[in-house]
C-alpha cells in the first residue's frame, strides 16, 4: 500500500481545476456564464466552481494503477465534460432563439446607408437584387411552375384556355373548354371589382354550365400527405361551392392591388415549396377568407378608422362597443408601423405591455390585426416583399399574456399572408416568457420559426436597424414617438363620387382583361418555344403590370378609407411612400412626439 501511495505521488494526472478551466474556455472564452435570450440580469445560469476536488488524494480512496491509464482516463473525462457542456450550451441557445450570425438572417447585403431610408416610390424598382424565387430571379423550372399555377387559377376563374390546352394535358389536368360565345359573355362580366349589375346576373344562367364544368374538373384536388395545418383542403372545396368563378376572380384582382400578380402567386408557391396544387388550395382558401370571413376589401379597408369613429358615437350599444374597442387599440398604439430596417422592410412595432385581454373582444382584436397587416402591405415597394416585426416585451407580465391574438397572427402570416415576414424580433423578453415561448414555438411552421430572433438591447437591434432609425422608446437615437391623429370629417369624401369610381373600375377591368389575355399568350408561346414571341409578350406583360399598379393608386382613394398613415403623410398617394415624413397632412399635428391638437 505504501508503495502504491508513493507511485501515485509521482503520477501527474490532469487536475480537476484544469479540467474545469478547459471546459469553460471551450464554452465561453474568458468567462464561465451562459446567458439565455431572456434578461441575463434576472435569470443567469452560473457554472459554480466545486468546493472540493472530484479526485481524492487519499491513499485509501483509489487503487494503485499505472500512469498511462490514469492519464488516459483523465483526458477522456475532460473531453466528455467539455463536450457535454457544449451540448447543453447549444441546446439552450438553439431552443430559445438566441441571435445567430446576422449575415445568415438578413435578406440583402446592404449597409446602413440603404436607399430605403428616404422616399420610396412604389412604381420605381429599387437598386437591389431580387431574391431567389421572386420576379426577375426565377429558374426555368420555377417559371414553368408559375405558368402552371396561372393555368389552374384561370381555370378556377372560369377562363377559356383553348390556347394552352396542350399545357393543361401535360399537367395531367385536361378539362373541357368553354365555347367561344360563352367566353365573350364571361369577359364582359368577370372583372367588376365592386360587384355586378342585373344584366350580368342574367348572363350567369347562360354560362353557369360552362364555368361550373371548369371548376368541378379540379374540385377533387386536395392535400393527402398530412401537410394541411389549417384545413385548407376543406376550405378550398367550400370556396368552390360558396363562390362563383366571377367572385373568385374579382377577389383575386382586389387582392392584387398595387402588387405584381406574378409576385403574389410566387409567394404562395414558395410557401408550398413549389407544389402547384397545394399553392392553388392555399390561395383559393385565402381568397375565401378575404371575401367571406373577414370581408377585408369590402369592409375593413373600405370603411377604415372613420367608420369606427362613427360606430363609437352610435346609440346602438353593440356598434358603439365595436367602434370604441377598435379605436382604443389605434389610440394607445398597441401596434403601429414606423420606418424601415436596413433592407427596406417596413417595421411594425407591437407593444405587448399595452395588451389586456379584457380591453376588447376577439372580433375587435382580429379586425385591428388584419387592418395593421394590410396597411403594412400598402407600404411594400418592389423588390421588397416582407416586413420586420418587433415584439417589444419591455415591462411584460403575465397579465399581458393572451394566446388568442398570438394564434391569430400566426395563422394570418402562415395561411393568408405567406412569405410576408422578413424577420421577427422579440425584444427584451423577461425570464417568465421562457415557458410561454416553449408553447408558442410548437405552433410555428419551421420556416416562420427560423425568422424569429431574440434581442436583448439596442446593440442587438442595430444588427437589423440603424441606430438613428431606432426610436428612443427602444433606446435608440431617433426622436420620434407614436401619436395617433384622429380621422378628419371629410377625409373620405372621394368615396362618395361613385361616378368617378365606376369610371376607374371600368378602366381597371380593361387592364386586367388585357393582362389576363397576354398571360395566356405568354404561357402558350413559351410552350411552343417561340422565343421571339415570348420576348415580345414578356415586355408587353411587364408594361401592363406597371400600368395596373399605377392605375390602382388612382383608384385607391375611391376604394380605401384614409388611414393613420395617410394622415401622417407616410402613404402620400400615387404610389409614393415616405417612411420618415417631417410633418403630417393634418395641420397642427407634429410627428416628433408632441401631443396632437
Amino acid at each position: 500500500m505504501h508503495a502504491c501511495f508513493l507511485l501515485r505521488r509521482r503520477l501527474t494526472p490532469i487536475s480537476a481545476k484544469s479540467i474545469q478551466l478547459a471546459s469553460e474556455r471551450l464554452l465561453h472564452p474568458g468567462r464561465a456564464q451562459i446567458s439565455l435570450p431572456w434578461d441575463s440580469n434576472q435569470i443567469p445560469l452560473i457554472w459554480s466552481r466545486p468546493s472540493r476536488r472530484p479526485f481524492s488524494t487519499s491513499p485509501l480512496s483509489q487503487p494503485c494503477e499505472p500512469r498511462k491509464a490514469s492519464s488516459f482516463w483523465s483526458i477522456t473525462f475532460a473531453l466528455l465534460l467539455a463536450g457535454a457542456g457544449a451540448w447543453v450550451h447549444n441546446k439552450y441557445r438553439g431552443s430559445r432563439g438566441d441571435i445567430p450570425t446576422v449575415s445568415a438572417s438578413l435578406e440583402f447585403g446592404q449597409d446602413s446607408q440603404s436607399p430605403f431610408l428616404g422616399v420610396i416610390e412604389t412604381l420605381k424598382t429599387m437598386p437591389m437584387e431580387p431574391q431567389p424565387g421572386t420576379v426577375g430571379n426565377l429558374t426555368a423550372e420555377q417559371e414553368a411552375k408559375l405558368q402552371e399555377f396561372w393555368v389552374l387559377l384561370l381555370k378556377v376563374c372560369g377562363i377559356n384556355l383553348d390556347a394552352v390546352e396542350p399545357l393543361q394535358q401535360e399537367t395531367g389536368d385536361a378539362t373541357p373548354s368553354s365555347a367561344p360565345q360563352e367566353k365573350k359573355k364571361q369577359s364582359k362580366r368577370r372583372f367588376g371589382l365592386f360587384g355586378r349589375n342585373n344584366t350580368e346576373e342574367e348572363e350567369d344562367t347562360a354560362s353557369d354550365k360552362s364555368t361550373n364544368g371548369i371548376t368541378s374538373s379540379i374540385a377533387s384536388i386536395n392535400i393527402t400527405d398530412g401537410d394541411d395545418k389549417y384545413g385548407q383542403s376543406k376550405e378550398f372545396q367550400q370556396a368552390l361551392v360558396d363562390m362563383k368563378p366571377e367572385e373568385i376572380r374579382v377577389t383575386f384582382w382586389n387582392m392584387v392591388k398595387h402588387d405584381n400578380p406574378d409576385s403574389l402567386l410566387l409567394r404562395f408557391l414558395r410557401a408550398r415549396k413549389w407544389d402547384v396544387k397545394k399553392a392553388l388550395i392555399m390561395m383559393i382558401s385565402t381568397l375565401r377568407w378575404r371575401l367571406l370571413d373577414v370581408k377585408l376589401d369590402e369592409d375593413i379597408m373600405k370603411n377604415g378608422e372613420q367608420h369606427a369613429l362613427k360606430q363609437s358615437q352610435s346609440s346602438d350599444p353593440t356598434e358603439k362597443k365595436a367602434g370604441e374597442e377598435f379605436l382604443l387599440q389605434m389610440r394607445m398604439g398597441k401596434s403601429f408601423l414606423h420606418g424601415v430596417d436596413k433592407f427596406g422592410r417596413p417595421i411594425c412595432v407591437v407593444r405587448v405591455r399595452l395588451h389586456k385581454a379584457a380591453d376588447q373582444d376577439a372580433e375587435a382584436l382580429d379586425r385591428f390585426t388584419v387592418y395593421t397587416i394590410e396597411s403594412a402591405r400598402m407600404m411594400l415597394a418592389p423588390p421588397v416583399e416582407t416586413a420586420c416585426v418587433i415584439f417589444d416585451m419591455t415591462d411584460f407580465s403575465l397579465a399581458n399574456m393572451d394566446y388568442h391574438p398570438v394564434k391569430y397572427m400566426i395563422k394570418c402570416f402562415e395561411a393568408n399572408y405567406p412569405e410576408c415576414l422578413g424577420v421577427v424580433l422579440i425584444h427584451k423578453a423577461p425570464w417568465i416568457f421562457s415557458g410561454i415561448w416553449n408553447i408558442i414555438k410548437g405552433w410555428l411552421d419551421p420556416v416562420v420559426a427560423s425568422k424569429i430572433q431574440f434581442t436583448k438591447n439596442v446593440q442587438d437591434l442595430e444588427k437589423f436597424i440603424p441606430r438613428d432609425r431606432i426610436m428612443k422608446e427602444l433606446d435608440g437615437d431617433e426622436d420620434w414617438a407614436y401619436q395617433y391623429v384622429e380621422p378628419q370629417p371629410d377625409e373620405n369624401k372621394l368615396q362618395e363620387d361613385t361616378a368617378k369610381r365606376d369610371e376607374m373600375v371600368a378602366e381597371r377591368q380593361q387592364l386586367a382583361q388585357e393582362l389576363q389575355d397576354v398571360t395566356i399568350e405568354w404561357i402558350s408561346s413559351t410552350k411552343k418555344k417561340d422565343e421571339s414571341t415570348v420576348k415580345a409578350v414578356i415586355e408587353k406583360r411587364k408594361d401592363l403590370v406597371d400600368r395596373l399598379r399605377a392605375q390602382y393608386w388612382e383608384l385607391d382613394p375611391y376604394a380605401r378609407a384614409t388611414s393613420l398613415y395617410d394622415r401622417l403623410d407616410v402613404i402620400q398617394g400615387g404610389g409614393k411612400i415616405e417612411f420618415y415624413p417631417t410633418k403630417s397632412k393634418v395641420e397642427g399635428n407634429a410627428l416628433n412626439g408632441e401631443k396632437a391638437e
